[in-house]
């Protein structure tokens, strides 16, 4: 069966692997926001420190996916390309600075970052009707628990 949107007739039924991929890249989300938002002080800090360079993990992953689906074609559009590095390279440069901004700056940035590159996702042309789908179940699952973050981090006044 294909999608009938998809110009390509590309099949946009998920494979179950690509759901397993994806829920486990989604699992240190929820569990680093719990772990911030309600553990002990010698856990929260570590915690943040993982949810934080989990996210440009993700975004990387994310934004790799972009350009090698944007690579293989005859003549690759160059904005595109460009534009698939740009959440990724936000992510990591506020990570790198996490000691000039304070955290709910930096949660929020990463919050913004997913979501330009889930609208990136969603726009695109050419490209299989799956992707956007695990886009969104990413996304949804980094900012959710990355709004638990931030709200723990507005609570303890590091914003």
């Amino acid at each position: 069966m294909t999608d009938r949107s998809d110009p390509a007739g590309r099949d946009d039924a998920i494979p179950l692997a690509l759901w397993l991929i994806a829920l486990t890249a989604l699992a240190p989300f929820p569990l680093a926001a719990v772990a911030y938002g309600w553990g002990a002080p010698e856990i929260a800090r570590p915690a943040l420190t993982v949810i934080l360079t989990w996210s440009g993990v993700v975004l990387a992953f994310l934004g790799g996916v972009r350009w090698g689906m944007e690579t293989v074609r005859p003549a690759p559009r160059a904005v595109r390309l460009l534009i698939s590095v740009l959440s990724p390279v936000v992510a990591w440069v506020l990570l790198a600075s996490r000691r000039q901004i304070p955290d709910g700056w930096i949660i929020g940035g990463c919050i913004f970052a997913f979501l330009v590159q889930w609208l990136f996702d969603h726009q695109a042309p050419d490209v299989p009707a799956r992707y956007p789908k695990l886009s969104t179940a990413l996304t949804a699952g980094a900012c959710i628990s990355l709004a638990v973050c931030l709200d723990q981090a507005m609570k303890t006044g590091h914003v």
